[in-house]
């Protein structure tokens, strides 16, 4: 296989905690909202992509948007006149939406695609995909602190209560937890990677033996993957390159042409590349 197209000035973004792909208009989210990303602690960093925090208090409501990754996230919430919970919340395939007023606070771990899997070994992760559920109902095991993960005002004592959390959770090693995150994350970096018949090949691997593991491990198969992480890419170029050339971006992305692309990011978004560049300027 080709070396992966990289594209460095994004992944020095990632890296450092500003990237924001997949949230529908970051501008005027980060303008509502304090949003961060802080690291988990050094071990739990092979299965925890980062944390992040959001916390608000809005004279109005706010209604935010995410397109989301392929990733399994477990999340503390605080809302407004409600009692804290904490749920898992599996790969979303649609656009995620989310109502904020008054004054709330979320805590939230997001898994490196194919990470989950060894913390509830019982099922597959697909299990999961489009549901959000209590903490307890997939890992009955797990002991939680709502009050130790939300009430600290300092943002070091909730990193270190969810850090407290995950390691009390520990484990197995899985190898095959490994090859999952390794893929995924070749299909994110590679931009060459367009159809799961030759990344399979190149793999070493049939169709099926990777859509059983990608269905067990991520949640999702190899090729909504790939669709996903084009349109992360699309809405990247929309919030950034107001002249963005559409036909020249969807044969970059592999897409057979423009309007298979436009067709793809409406069907995510809502709107149309063009009508959502006008939308947030």
């Amino acid at each position: 296989m080709a070396a992966p197209r990289r594209d460095t000035n994004r992944d020095a973004d990632r890296d450092t905690g500003r990237d924001t792909r997949g949230i529908v208009d970051p501008a005027e989210f980060l303008a509502r909202v304090d949003f961060r990303r802080p690291e988990p602690a050094e071990p739990l960093r092979r299965h925890v992509e980062h944390y992040w925090l959001i916390d608000w208090d809005l004279p109005e409501p706010y209604v935010s948007h995410v397109v989301p990754h392929p990733a399994v996230h477990i999340v503390f919430q605080q809302f407004e006149g409600q009692d804290p919970f904490v749920e898992v919340a599996g790969i979303q395939l649609g656009l995620f939406t989310q109502k904020l007023e008054g004054r709330g606070r979320v805590c939230g771990i997001k898994f490196r695609p194919g990470a989950f899997h060894p913390f509830a070994p019982r099922h597959p992760v697909s299990d999961w995909t489009g549901r959000r559920l209590p903490l307890t109902e997939v890992l009955p095991a797990a002991r939680s602190s709502l009050d130790s993960v939300l009430t600290p005002p300092d943002e070091s004592a909730r990193v270190a209560a969810l850090d407290t959390f995950l390691l009390g959770l520990a484990p197995a090693p899985d190898p095959r937890a490994d090859r999952a995150m390794a893929l995924v994350d070749l299909i994110r970096t590679d931009r060459t990677i367009r159809r799961v018949a030759d990344f399979a090949q190149a793999q070493g691997m049939t169709v099926r033996a990777m859509q059983r593991l990608f269905s067990t491990y991520v949640g999702v198969g190899p090729k909504w993957i790939i669709l996903r992480y084009r349109i992360h890419e699309a809405l990247e170029h929309a919030e950034s390159t107001p002249t963005t050339d559409w036909a020249t971006l969807a044969a970059d992305l592999g897409y057979a042409d423009q309007a298979h692309l436009i067709r793809d990011f409406t069907a995510t978004v809502g709107v149309p590349p063009t009508a959502y560049t006008q939308n947030t300027r």
